[in-house]
């Protein structure tokens, strides 16, 4: 039987979730002139824009925000297509000696993370890369954890954290849904 969707967030939630990620980005931040906020494509560059626009409101001014694709740098790109659809990477200018604010919607395993860093240093030595996801759901295989998390959760792996953005199509909204059982 499968399981009902579970709505985890609701849009005005996770609008306020970005609201206290983006305080959290600022307390205790020296080099604010020097970071960049790099959001993983797809979901993770959509938010990334939204909290660079919380944090421009906070600042003041303007807050450099990139879109990193990391289709190439996957370890499991053979396995979705032998023809992998690429996105493009635009980020800001150099990333040299930058605090660098990896945005991702759903952390899971930790593989997305590993491969948005491999492909973040193609393009730079940053000074310091932190990493702001929206969920955090549990059962990584590779020891690296969110800096800032907006909701934390322990799911088993039948279960899919899925994150709709307006930006997408449908309305904001975070839920749990059944799925296939992770094959990782």
């Amino acid at each position: 039987m499968a399981l009902p969707k579970r709505i985890v967030l609701t849009g005005p939630e996770v609008d306020r979730t970005l609201e206290r990620l983006a305080e959290e980005v600022l307390l205790g931040r020296a080099h604010l002139d020097e970071m960049v906020v790099v959001g993983i494509r797809t979901g993770g560059a959509f938010l990334a824009q939204r909290l660079a626009d919380k944090l421009e409101r906070r600042l003041k001014r303007p807050v450099r925000v990139g879109i990193l694709d990391i289709t190439l740098y996957r370890d499991d790109w053979t396995r979705i297509s032998h023809k992998p659809l690429v996105g493009k990477t635009e980020l800001p200018g150099s990333i040299d000696d930058q605090d660098v604010l990896l945005v991702d919607d759903v952390f899971f395993t930790g593989r997305t993370v590993r491969a948005a860093l491999d492909a973040l240093i193609d393009y730079g030595r940053p000074r310091r890369i932190e990493l702001l996801v929206l969920v955090d759901r549990g059962g990584r295989e590779f020891p690296i954890r969110p800096d800032f998390t907006g909701l934390l959760l322990s799911l088993p792996s039948e279960e899919r954290v899925n994150v709709y953005l307006t930006e997408m199509g449908p309305e904001d909204q975070v839920a749990i849904e059944a799925t296939p059982a992770y094959k990782g």
